[in-house]
């Protein structure tokens, strides 16, 4: 919900305190909140007339919810010490989380707590004798308040005795005075100014305003309020040791002068055997936001031919700066915190030099954050994958294609246009040969001028609301986008203000409103079904009358990276900004455009983590997400698709090997051979080349096919030479047992399959290109190498499944499904055949006996725990009672009590598709199936992986493909 008005604050907090003292013995209603309301705005004499706001802030903030976090952590080296008496006489945590209850409700405020608790718990005790050094990781959700659990994490680390706490905050002025702004609210208490002396309280401040707790801070939220040499020559740590909050940026400039004040003005002792000036008597806590960015050591040759740390390596200026300063005290404790984590599991665990100390590896614990309930993630944007295809999807995204011109493909020429993906610093856009935006791009605007609008007559008119426009990362290129949108907004604006030639405007507004926003509003409302919220959108006479003083003052701006662009909302609090934001990489990552509304996005880069952090319309979008529109390619969308994917994957993952007690470390070495990286790693192999692959534990099924006879015919005549070479089944439609009930799965199943056919089985299967995971000639070389070098998956279980609502097919040697399979084409896709998911859960344990099926599922529930961000996108949630891929391959390859290991054994799956059922027009001539396959690999402990070499042919295809790499 949005921040209501000021004067309803205290109606709202004195209901809540009285909700929350009958929760456990009358329960919370929405009659029990309006009750609660009416009675406290009768006590503090306020108006009738906002109390349905104050009620629908009530009822958001109790409806929402956090799930549980999961944690890998090597307690090596670490003694437990956190516990209630160490927390008796704390005073920054207390007032942040009273600070908290008044926007949230107790329930999120709690989970902060639990989960803070948990971080600096694995930390150690500040007041610890003898050094110490403790690293991890908190990888939470792109735009999912990350800012918020690390607030708590420096409340409650300078409660417990760290007394410097130094946070990374991005390579940008703009993000740097974003988090100083933040944390003036939620630690500090006080504003900063130039001369570094407490200005006015605020936020936290304004709960306990005691002087005598105030922390010291070097830094202010101005745009050369950055540590820097004026600073680092005059700054001396003050006697009475409060904490020290320093917020800087990732520049070397910046980092050098902080290791320099540290070694000239806080070092307290010399190490004998290096001569180095290290602090010994005040432990550091460093928080380095957007761990992902800068921070890792992107240098070749960290680890020698011997596989140890080479002490000559030079790492990366930033990384090597960071590592120092950590390096520089005796107690110490580093923290990321990312949403995108490949780059820092891909850090070298190993690597250390002399001079900066150990790599940034999170040996000692990764942290997997929930998301609460009301976050707007890529499972509520784009749904989730089910053998129906992706379902629960928003539809909030619009297709873009006239930001250029394609060339004619027969001709060498370029494509041109407004903003080819390809373009230069000395571009200038163009539609038709004038210096205007593109028509996608004129109703990405309009659609920003209505969503103001609707805001407005929703009682968010006061609430900030920003649209992005990202299209290129050239400065120059941009002050060109900004004059051309400057002056359709002008334009736009007179025409609705004065009604000078308005006519066609309202009527193409009209237009919009009605064949968009009205059916949109509409499906969202019931996708969501959210408490609290009007989705349905005004009537259009409303809406009309609303437009002028909804744009009047709506301001286009180019991002620069300076402080102003966070100072900015901070002036508009009381009135809300409406801004319509032009900028590149220095708008990418980080910084939070606040009430996002509209995004018009055709940047070119797939790097995963790009991508990701360029999601800024992921977030909190309390009672205007059906406003939101995101303007992007067909190509983008897919590939947000795949990332939505890869990282659900990853995170069920995470998930079964924290139930399984594994630490980072094992977890490192897992996700550097994941063949995920398939789908999120082209650009990094354009310095590897090639990547080390490992399928072991994964599960491998076909998505994408082609559309052509030829190839289908082939993968045909592949599945009938396999059920040749396997002869006579050993089941047919086999039954098992399952929780006291026996399961008939209709099909075909052969035991003790040599591995060999099932290699030859997928050297000779054509995969298509696009199912990047799926390789099969890799496929059919990991199987091999595994047979010859550990003599595991030398015995493969083989099931061909029918059952489907197509027709009956006999393959050959008469061997009959009764019904081919339906799996629905994506209708967006044109150029292949691409479906949801093709197993069903159920079939990848079809190997497993009634013990092993058991094991599974108990480990699927011990590492099972309600996703608010699921359920907020239509998927019931409840506990499993089918055991998860993860749990099904680790007992397989590992067994568990009772349940023998049987590393021997893969399970191949064999899918014949009915092109009929694909959907209307995929195959109007095909009868034949199409067949798809899934392969189940058991977990291993063989280490065995295949090289994935990149050739000359792919490398340039993934140089159109991708762009030039920057």
């Amino acid at each position: 919900m949005p921040l209501p008005d000021k004067s309803l604050l205290p109606v709202i907090n004195m209901a809540q305190l009285m909700l929350e003292a009958e929760r456990d013995t009358v329960g919370i209603t929405p009659a029990s909140i309006a009750a609660k309301v009416k009675l406290a705005a009768q006590i503090l004499n306020a108006p009738d007339s906002d109390q349905d706001m104050a009620i629908s802030t009530l009822i958001q903030r109790f409806s929402h919810w956090i799930g549980k976090d999961s944690t890998l952590q090597d307690t090596e080296g670490h003694v437990a010490w956190l516990v209630s008496a160490r927390k008796k006489d704390w005073r920054y945590w207390p007032r942040y989380q009273t600070y908290l209850e008044r926007k949230l409700s107790v329930d999120v405020v709690g989970a902060l707590d639990e989960s803070t608790d948990h971080i600096l718990g694995m930390l150690e005790d500040p007041k610890r004798d003898g050094s110490w050094d403790r690293r991890g990781l908190v990888v939470g959700h792109v735009q999912s308040g990350k800012t918020g659990n690390y607030s708590g994490l420096v409340c409650k680390a300078a409660d417990a005795g760290y007394k410097i706490i130094i946070v990374l905050a991005g390579m940008h002025n703009n993000l740097r005075s974003q988090t100083q702004i933040r944390l003036e609210e939620t630690f500090l208490g006080y504003e900063t100014s130039e001369d570094r002396i407490p200005g006015k309280p605020l936020g936290v401040g304004e709960i306990d305003s005691d002087t005598a707790i105030a922390p010291h801070c070097a830094t202010t939220r101005a745009d050369k309020g950055d540590f820097n040499a004026t600073v680092q020559r005059h700054f001396a740590i003050s006697p009475e040791e409060k904490p020290w909050l320093f917020v800087v940026k990732k520049n070397k400039t910046v980092l050098t002068q902080l290791l320099k004040w540290i070694r000239n003005h806080v070092a307290d002792s010399k190490d004998n055997a290096t001569g180095r000036r290290i602090v010994t008597k005040r432990p550091l806590l460093i928080i380095d936001d957007e761990a992902d960015n800068a921070s890792v050591d992107t240098g070749e040759q960290v680890i020698d031919s011997d596989g140890k740390p080479n002490d000559d390596h030079q790492p990366k200026a930033i990384n090597g700066l960071i590592r120092s300063i950590l390096h520089s005290f005796d107690k110490k404790a580093y923290v990321g915190y990312t949403a995108t984590p490949f780059a820092n599991i891909f850090i070298h665990r190993k690597n250390a030099t002399t001079d900066e100390g150990p790599d940034l590896f999170p040996q000692s614990f990764i942290v997997n954050l929930a998301a609460p309930s009301n976050y707007v993630g890529p499972a509520r944007v784009f749904g989730l994958l089910t053998p129906d295809g992706r379902v629960g999807g928003l539809p909030l995204m619009r297709n873009v294609s006239d930001h250029f011109t394609a060339p004619d493909p027969n001709s060498a020429d370029e494509p041109s246009g407004w903003m080819p993906p390809k373009h230069n610093k000395e571009h200038v856009p163009v539609v038709n040969g004038q210096e205007i935006i593109p028509p996608s791009l004129k109703e990405a605007i309009h659609s920003f001028a209505l969503a103001c609008a609707i805001r407005t007559l929703r009682g968010q008119g006061r609430e900030h609301s920003s649209m992005l426009i990202h299209v290129t990362r050239f400065a120059n290129v941009q002050k060109e986008v900004f004059g051309q949108v400057d002056e359709t907004v002008k334009k736009m604006v007179q025409r609705l203000t004065r009604r000078i030639d308005h006519e066609t405007l309202v009527e193409e507004l009209r237009s919009l409103w009605e064949r968009d926003f009205v059916p949109t509003s509409a499906t969202v409302a019931q996708l969501l079904e959210e408490p609290g919220e009007s989705k349905l959108a005004p009537d259009w006479p409303a809406i009309l009358a609303a437009l002028p003083d909804a744009v009047s003052d709506i301001k286009v701006k180019t991002i620069n990276g300076t402080a102003k662009d966070a100072l900015d909302y901070l002036e508009q609090e009381e009135h809300g900004l409406k801004v319509i934001a032009v900028g590149g990489d220095k708008l990418a990552r980080g910084l939070t455009l606040e009430g996002l509304c509209t995004s018009y996005f055709v940047r070119t880069t797939k790097m995963y983590d790009t991508l990701m952090q360029m999601g800024r319309w992921f977030g909190y979008r309390p009672g205007y997400v059906d406003l939101c529109r995101l303007y992007t390619t067909e190509d983008l969308v897919e590939w947000f698709g795949h990332i939505a994917d890869a990282s659900e994957e990853l995170r069920e993952e995470f998930d079964a090997m924290a139930e399984s007690g594994a630490t980072p470390k094992e977890y490192g070495l897992k996700v550097q051979s994941h063949p995920v990286l398939l789908v999120t790693s082209p650009l990094k192999m354009r310095t590897a080349k090639s990547l080390q692959l490992s399928f072991s534990g994964e599960l491998l099924e076909t998505i994408a096919f082609f559309k052509d006879d030829a190839r289908l015919d082939q993968n045909l005549t592949v599945t009938n030479r396999l059920i040749a070479a396997m002869q006579k089944p050993s089941e047919v439609n086999p039954v098992r047992r399952r929780a006291g009930v026996d399961q008939p799965t209709n099909g075909f199943l052969w035991n003790a399959v040599p591995a060999e056919h099932v290699a030859d089985f997928l050297e000779s299967y054509v995969t298509h290109p696009k199912a990047r995971k799926v390789n099969s000639k890799l496929l059919a070389e990991f199987v091999r190498e595994m047979v010859s070098k550990s003599a595991e998956l030398t015995s493969w279980t083989v099931a061909l499944i029918g059952g489907g609502r197509g027709p009956e097919f006999t393959f050959d040697g008469g061997l009959t499904v009764d019904g081919t399979l339906q799996r629905s084409a994506d209708p967006d896709v044109k150029e292949r055949y691409s479906i949801g998911r093709l197993l069903s859960p159920r079939d990848e344990a079809i190997d497993l006996d009634g013990p092993a099926w058991s094991a599974a599922l108990a480990a699927t529930k011990r590492a099972w725990k309600p996703d608010p961000a699921k359920q907020s996108a239509g998927v019931v949630q409840k506990e499993p009672e089918v055991p998860n891929g993860p749990a099904i391959r680790r007992v397989r390859g590992k067994g568990a009590d009772g349940v023998q290991s049987a590393p021997e054994r893969g399970v191949l799956l064999l899918y014949p598709l009915d092109p009929k059922l694909a959907g209307a027009g995929v195959f109007p001539d095909r009868t034949k199936p199409i067949m798809g396959f899934g392969v189940s690999f058991p977990s291993s402990e063989s280490g065995v992986k295949v090289e994935y070499k990149v050739d000359h042919l792919i490398w340039g295809q993934w140089e159109l493909e991708y762009g030039a790499s920057e």
